[in-house]
């Protein structure tokens, strides 16, 4: 489990749950036509936006912005060492059967590739298109929920004209103005929770885990290539740990994309 998640949602919801109990009744803060206008409205439109396959998906991406990376590029690092070692005494033939016992399928076909003699410039070619194929898988899951993100304000605000038509509608009947005022302050403040304290950080998380695995396979590479090119183990460490100190770790462009640059540019 993701601590920092699970900690951050935890936080949010504290500080919302004191805010709307600690002066006054919460049931003033429920209010289910509001919650439906909000909810509904924004489900049905990411539904609008998105083929039924992406749509499909939302669960296993919870899962994955909410679960711990197995591997990560401080992981690979010895990893690669180890294989470099293994090739550079015994041959590159000796990785293949320690190479089909891996979870990692990439890594596994990686050093196939390289087993097979293949070129290294076909096998920076096909694993860089895997790469590529991956980041665009991430960036359209990660899309449902920026859409959702997108667009739960807007039926916020949806749900206040709604309220306020109402509530002009029925201007001599007091009743209907409290209830019509109701719908229209309470849809805005559900629209700005679901958006900044569950879609868009999921979406935020989603990023930095893409980033994260990103990173892992262009490593995975960078050590393929070192190996397949005889380069001492030593030499491929140095050449790894320094490829990770120059990837970005923040968001913006994918680490991925600036490893497969610099290796292009070197």
């Amino acid at each position: 489990m993701d601590r920092s998640s699970v900690l951050g949602i935890f936080i949010g919801l504290t500080a919302i749950i004191w805010a709307v109990t600690s002066d006054g009744d919460w049931r003033l803060f429920v209010d289910w036509p509001s919650l439906v206008i909000v909810l509904g409205g924004t489900i049905a439109a990411t539904l609008i936006s998105h083929p039924m396959e992406q749509i499909a998906r939302v669960p296993m991406l919870v899962r994955v912005a909410f679960s711990q990376r197995r591997q990560t590029a401080a992981d690979v690092i010895p990893l690669m060492v180890h294989f470099a070692e293994k090739a550079r005494r015994e041959g590159l033939l000796a990785m293949e059967e320690e190479a089909e016992a891996l979870e990692d399928p990439f890594l596994r076909k990686g050093i196939q590739l390289a087993v097979d003699g293949v070129d290294p410039e076909i096998v920076r070619n096909v694993l860089e298109t895997e790469i590529d194929f991956l980041s665009e898988r991430h960036a359209a899951g990660r899309a449902v929920f920026q859409t959702a993100g997108n667009f739960a304000p807007a039926f916020g605000m949806l749900g206040t004209l709604v309220g306020l038509i109402r509530m002009l509608a029925y201007l001599e009947n007091p009743d209907q103005i409290g209830s019509g005022l109701a719908v229209a302050l309470i849809t805005t403040f559900y629209g700005a929770v679901l958006a900044n304290l569950v879609f868009l950080p999921i979406a935020g998380k989603l990023q930095v885990k893409s980033s994260q695995e990103l990173l892992v396979k262009a490593l995975v590479v960078e050590g393929i290539l070192a190996i397949q090119a005889g380069d001492n183990p030593r030499i491929v460490e140095e050449k790894l740990r320094a490829f990770l100190s120059r990837a970005p770790q923040g968001r913006g462009p994918s680490p991925a994309d600036e490893g497969v640059r610099s290796s292009h540019a070197a």
